[in-house]
Protein backbone atom coordinates (compact mmCIF):
# COMPACT_ATOMS: atom_id res chain seq x y z
CA UNK A 1 0.00 0.00 0.00
CA UNK A 2 2.82 2.04 0.80
CA UNK A 3 4.64 1.29 -2.35
CA UNK A 4 1.47 2.28 -4.38
CA UNK A 5 0.92 5.79 -2.42
CA UNK A 6 4.54 6.93 -3.36
CA UNK A 7 4.24 5.68 -6.90
CA UNK A 8 1.17 7.99 -7.08
CA UNK A 9 3.09 11.10 -4.69
CA UNK A 10 5.66 10.43 -7.53
CA UNK A 11 3.90 10.75 -10.63
CA UNK A 12 1.20 14.10 -9.54
CA UNK A 13 3.88 16.31 -10.58
CA UNK A 14 4.32 14.83 -13.22
CA UNK A 15 0.91 14.46 -14.64
CA UNK A 16 0.15 17.99 -12.91
CA UNK A 17 2.88 19.33 -15.12
CA UNK A 18 1.80 17.70 -18.48
CA UNK A 19 -1.56 19.26 -17.63
CA UNK A 20 0.03 22.81 -17.58
CA UNK A 21 2.08 22.08 -20.77
CA UNK A 22 -1.58 20.87 -22.50
CA UNK A 23 -3.14 23.94 -21.71
CA UNK A 24 -0.16 26.32 -22.97
CA UNK A 25 -0.28 24.27 -26.07
CA UNK A 26 -4.02 24.80 -26.35
CA UNK A 27 -3.61 28.74 -25.77
CA UNK A 28 -1.11 29.07 -27.95
CA UNK A 29 -2.74 26.94 -30.66
CA UNK A 30 -6.23 29.34 -30.10
CA UNK A 31 -3.49 32.34 -30.36
CA UNK A 32 -2.29 30.81 -34.15
CA UNK A 33 -5.76 30.84 -34.88
CA UNK A 34 -6.48 34.79 -34.11
CA UNK A 35 -5.70 37.88 -35.85
CA UNK A 36 -3.07 39.86 -33.45
CA UNK A 37 -4.66 42.91 -33.75
CA UNK A 38 -8.36 42.44 -33.02
CA UNK A 39 -8.18 38.90 -31.72
CA UNK A 40 -10.65 37.45 -34.33
CA UNK A 41 -10.88 34.36 -36.17
CA UNK A 42 -7.62 34.02 -38.67
CA UNK A 43 -9.26 32.63 -42.17
CA UNK A 44 -8.50 29.07 -42.10
CA UNK A 45 -10.09 29.15 -38.29
CA UNK A 46 -13.51 31.11 -39.70
CA UNK A 47 -13.68 29.16 -42.56
CA UNK A 48 -13.63 25.72 -40.66
CA UNK A 49 -16.27 26.52 -37.95
CA UNK A 50 -18.54 28.94 -40.69
CA UNK A 51 -19.11 25.80 -42.43
CA UNK A 52 -20.14 23.78 -39.51
CA UNK A 53 -22.54 26.76 -38.33
CA UNK A 54 -23.89 26.88 -42.18
CA UNK A 55 -24.56 22.89 -41.87
CA UNK A 56 -26.32 23.60 -39.00
CA UNK A 57 -28.99 25.55 -39.59
CA UNK A 58 -30.21 28.86 -40.74
CA UNK A 59 -27.94 31.32 -40.76
CA UNK A 60 -26.59 34.80 -42.83
CA UNK A 61 -23.38 35.47 -44.51
CA UNK A 62 -21.98 39.27 -43.62
CA UNK A 63 -19.11 40.92 -45.00
CA UNK A 64 -18.66 44.23 -43.52
CA UNK A 65 -16.42 47.56 -44.49
CA UNK A 66 -15.69 50.33 -42.39
CA UNK A 67 -16.39 53.98 -44.06
CA UNK A 68 -14.17 56.80 -43.07
CA UNK A 69 -11.36 54.50 -42.16
CA UNK A 70 -8.54 55.45 -44.45
CA UNK A 71 -9.58 59.27 -43.87
CA UNK A 72 -8.65 58.26 -40.02
CA UNK A 73 -5.89 56.23 -40.90
CA UNK A 74 -4.31 59.21 -43.06
CA UNK A 75 -4.94 61.78 -41.02
CA UNK A 76 -4.66 60.80 -37.51
CA UNK A 77 -1.61 58.24 -37.91
CA UNK A 78 -1.77 54.15 -37.54
CA UNK A 79 -2.48 54.01 -33.61
CA UNK A 80 -6.07 55.70 -34.40
CA UNK A 81 -6.52 53.46 -36.69
CA UNK A 82 -5.74 50.74 -35.00
CA UNK A 83 -7.93 51.40 -31.79
CA UNK A 84 -10.64 51.68 -34.68
CA UNK A 85 -10.14 48.21 -35.89
CA UNK A 86 -9.27 46.79 -32.03
CA UNK A 87 -13.01 48.84 -30.79
CA UNK A 88 -14.40 46.99 -33.93
CA UNK A 89 -13.29 43.41 -33.46
CA UNK A 90 -14.82 43.58 -29.71
CA UNK A 91 -18.00 44.96 -31.17
CA UNK A 92 -18.18 42.67 -33.65
CA UNK A 93 -17.27 39.73 -30.90
CA UNK A 94 -19.86 40.80 -28.53
CA UNK A 95 -22.63 41.15 -32.25
CA UNK A 96 -21.54 37.52 -32.65
CA UNK A 97 -21.76 35.75 -29.23
CA UNK A 98 -25.23 37.25 -28.97
CA UNK A 99 -26.05 35.38 -32.34
CA UNK A 100 -24.42 31.89 -32.36
CA UNK A 101 -21.72 33.46 -34.46
CA UNK A 102 -18.10 33.89 -35.94
CA UNK A 103 -16.38 36.88 -37.52
CA UNK A 104 -13.07 37.12 -39.37
CA UNK A 105 -10.88 39.99 -40.59
CA UNK A 106 -10.90 39.34 -43.89
CA UNK A 107 -8.18 42.23 -43.78
CA UNK A 108 -7.62 46.22 -43.39
CA UNK A 109 -10.89 47.41 -42.56
CA UNK A 110 -13.12 44.92 -44.02
CA UNK A 111 -14.94 41.90 -41.69
CA UNK A 112 -16.70 38.99 -42.40
CA UNK A 113 -19.10 36.86 -40.41
CA UNK A 114 -21.52 34.25 -39.96
CA UNK A 115 -24.28 34.33 -37.52
CA UNK A 116 -27.62 32.72 -36.58
CA UNK A 117 -30.74 33.77 -38.47
CA UNK A 118 -34.41 32.61 -38.02
CA UNK A 119 -36.16 34.39 -40.41
CA UNK A 120 -35.72 38.05 -42.76
CA UNK A 121 -36.97 40.04 -40.27
CA UNK A 122 -34.64 38.62 -37.99
CA UNK A 123 -31.85 38.98 -40.34
CA UNK A 124 -32.91 42.93 -40.73
CA UNK A 125 -33.32 43.11 -36.77
CA UNK A 126 -29.55 42.02 -36.20
CA UNK A 127 -28.30 43.91 -38.82
CA UNK A 128 -30.11 47.14 -37.70
CA UNK A 129 -28.09 46.49 -34.22
CA UNK A 130 -24.35 45.49 -35.55
CA UNK A 131 -25.02 49.05 -37.44
CA UNK A 132 -26.06 50.75 -34.33
CA UNK A 133 -23.03 49.08 -32.53
CA UNK A 134 -20.30 50.13 -35.04
CA UNK A 135 -21.85 53.36 -35.33
CA UNK A 136 -20.77 54.60 -31.88
CA UNK A 137 -17.67 56.79 -31.25
CA UNK A 138 -14.19 55.45 -31.02
CA UNK A 139 -11.94 57.41 -28.24
CA UNK A 140 -8.25 57.29 -28.59
CA UNK A 141 -5.94 59.19 -29.08
CA UNK A 142 -7.66 62.50 -27.43
CA UNK A 143 -9.98 62.19 -30.33
CA UNK A 144 -13.80 61.17 -30.57
CA UNK A 145 -14.15 58.91 -34.25
CA UNK A 146 -17.43 58.15 -35.85
CA UNK A 147 -17.14 55.16 -38.11
CA UNK A 148 -19.70 53.53 -39.50
CA UNK A 149 -19.93 50.68 -42.11
CA UNK A 150 -21.47 49.31 -45.40
CA UNK A 151 -22.30 45.62 -44.65
CA UNK A 152 -23.66 42.69 -47.12
CA UNK A 153 -25.50 39.78 -46.08
CA UNK A 154 -26.90 37.36 -47.57
CA UNK A 155 -28.97 34.57 -45.99
CA UNK A 156 -29.06 30.73 -46.22
CA UNK A 157 -30.93 27.72 -44.94
CA UNK A 158 -28.96 24.39 -45.68
CA UNK A 159 -32.52 22.78 -46.17
CA UNK A 160 -33.94 24.52 -49.77
CA UNK A 161 -30.40 26.13 -50.63
CA UNK A 162 -27.05 24.72 -51.97
CA UNK A 163 -24.09 27.22 -51.69
CA UNK A 164 -20.93 27.12 -50.38
CA UNK A 165 -18.92 29.69 -48.10
CA UNK A 166 -17.13 31.16 -51.08
CA UNK A 167 -19.89 31.24 -52.69
CA UNK A 168 -22.02 33.32 -49.72
CA UNK A 169 -19.27 35.43 -49.30
CA UNK A 170 -19.03 37.02 -52.84
CA UNK A 171 -23.07 37.21 -52.65
CA UNK A 172 -22.29 39.05 -49.53
CA UNK A 173 -19.88 41.17 -51.26
CA UNK A 174 -21.69 42.30 -54.19
CA UNK A 175 -24.36 43.49 -51.22
CA UNK A 176 -21.57 45.15 -49.56
CA UNK A 177 -20.33 47.54 -52.02
CA UNK A 178 -23.92 48.43 -53.24
CA UNK A 179 -24.63 49.43 -50.44
CA UNK A 180 -21.40 51.50 -49.93
CA UNK A 181 -22.12 53.28 -53.46
CA UNK A 182 -25.33 54.12 -52.47
CA UNK A 183 -24.92 55.45 -49.10
CA UNK A 184 -27.06 53.23 -46.84
CA UNK A 185 -26.01 51.16 -43.93
CA UNK A 186 -26.52 47.55 -45.77
CA UNK A 187 -28.55 45.42 -48.26
CA UNK A 188 -29.24 42.21 -48.41
CA UNK A 189 -29.18 40.17 -51.49
CA UNK A 190 -32.90 38.67 -52.27
CA UNK A 191 -31.26 35.65 -53.82
CA UNK A 192 -28.63 33.29 -54.47
CA UNK A 193 -27.88 34.24 -58.18
CA UNK A 194 -24.79 36.23 -58.94
CA UNK A 195 -25.10 40.04 -60.03
CA UNK A 196 -21.47 40.64 -60.91
CA UNK A 197 -18.98 38.48 -62.75
CA UNK A 198 -16.09 37.39 -60.39
CA UNK A 199 -12.33 37.03 -61.52
CA UNK A 200 -10.19 34.38 -59.10
CA UNK A 201 -13.17 34.32 -56.66
CA UNK A 202 -13.34 37.83 -56.25
CA UNK A 203 -16.31 40.70 -57.30
CA UNK A 204 -14.95 41.56 -60.46
CA UNK A 205 -13.98 45.63 -60.14
CA UNK A 206 -12.11 44.70 -56.61
CA UNK A 207 -8.37 45.75 -56.43
CA UNK A 208 -6.41 42.67 -57.13
CA UNK A 209 -8.50 41.20 -59.71
CA UNK A 210 -7.44 41.14 -63.51
CA UNK A 211 -10.03 43.94 -63.65
CA UNK A 212 -9.83 46.27 -60.65
CA UNK A 213 -10.10 49.78 -60.44
CA UNK A 214 -9.01 50.40 -57.10
CA UNK A 215 -12.97 50.89 -56.46
CA UNK A 216 -13.71 50.93 -52.91
CA UNK A 217 -14.82 47.58 -51.66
Amino acid sequence: MSQTLAALSAALPLASGWSVHSLWMRRRIEAARRDPLTGLLTREAFAERAARRLASGRSAVCVIDLDRFKDINDTHGHAAGDAVLRATGQRLSRWAADNAGMVVRLGGDEFAAVATVFSREDLLWTLAELTRSLEEPVHAEGHMFTVGASIGAVAFNPRTDTADLPALLRLADEQMYKAKRAGVPWLTALSLERECATVNGRREGRPGTASGTGAAA
